[in-house]
């Protein structure tokens, strides 16, 4: 079978079954760590490259018109997908709209370790996407916290939703550095490229596979600890809404242009849910929603799904526009 085929193939990657890896690992309850500085220092690595590499293609291809359409659309995107999140998570789960909002902004937002490890893929399997795609990443962060607060404070009770700091949400680390990388890599051209592809290029992979085994090893521990606080109805919701995103942005990346790997990548981020920026800014606004819900979901259903299942299937679909 052609498609049966085509998934595999995408599947069996070492960066994929690394990951796999980790997940067995956490689920047979395995001693296997990765001490928490290196996983940082990778994590840091990781955002340095794919930033970095991304604004030197932007350089070699110019900025057009194609640009503002992608980063608009992204940008629509997660706006829009929490307000889809809401609307499934209050049919599908007895969930209060408080930590229905909570969990909805989490899945407009992005997950960057999934878009790194999509971009991985694309490199793996020889298929080009356009440098910009890493700026789209970064818009993608804020309006999803600003849907969700939105929606909790017109369907929470009393008003529920605090204020957030725009520094904090801007100031994230992982944007600062992610963005920064892509400004520096725009700059510098094919000087910059020169200089420190040793250190961008070469090792990406590998330390990818490292990364990917942390976390697998931390989703399945997730889940594993929290799993009591799954409902039949979240477990399926955490399932449903990554092939909800991705098919929202099938259409909408089709419908501007994107060839299949930027629209794959658009697909990937409209599918993932964060685990680092959205829950450091529910915490402070919405002190009231249930932290293990929203974190058990993306860290421990979605990313794992989309990691394992979800990127194979999403480069399938995208190859088929």
């Amino acid at each position: 079978m052609p498609i049966f085929d085509s998934l595999v193939g995408n599947l069996m990657v070492p960066t994929i079954l690394f990951f796999v890896l980790g997940l067995l690992a956490a689920v047979a309850r395995s001693d296997l760590s990765i001490p928490e500085g290196a996983a940082k220092i990778m994590s840091l690595y990781l955002l340095l490259s794919i930033g970095f590499k991304g604004g030197h293609s932007l350089a070699e291809n110019g900025l057009g018109g194609d640009v503002f359409a992608a980063i608009g659309a992204g940008l629509a995107l997660s706006f829009l997908i929490p307000f889809v999140a809401y609307g499934l998570l209050r049919r599908m789960t007895r969930l209060d709209a408080l930590n229905a909002a909570a969990v909805a902004g989490h899945y407009g937002s992005i997950s960057i370790v999934t878009f790194v490890a999509a971009s991985s893929l694309l490199d793996l399997t020889g298929i080009a996407s356009d440098g910009y795609m890493v700026a789209v990443a970064a818009a993608m962060e804020v309006p999803a916290i600003l849907s969700a607060l939105w929606i909790a404070h017109r369907f929470g009770r009393g008003g529920a939703a605090g204020h957030v700091p725009v520094r904090e949400l801007f100031a994230n680390g992982s944007i600062v550095l992610l963005v920064g990388a892509f400004a520096i890599g725009a700059v510098t051209q094919d000087r910059g490229m020169e200089m420190i592809a040793p250190f961008v290029v070469t090792p990406f992979t590998g330390i990818l596979c490292l990364f990917l085994l942390d976390m697998g090893l931390s989703a399945g521990r997730s889940l594993l600890r929290n799993r009591h606080l799954l409902s039949a109805g979240l477990f399926a919701f955490g399932l449903l809404m990554p092939v909800v995103g991705a098919t929202l942005a099938l259409g909408l990346g089709a419908l501007i242009g994107l060839q299949t790997g930027s629209l794959f990548l658009l697909m990937v981020l409209a599918a993932s849910a964060s685990y680092i920026a959205v829950p450091a800014a529910m915490k402070i606004a919405l002190p009231q929603a249930e932290a293990g819900i929203y974190l058990t979901l993306s860290l421990g259903v979605t990313f794992p799904f989309n990691v394992t299942i979800g990127l194979p299937l999403y480069l399938w679909l995208a190859g088929l526009v």
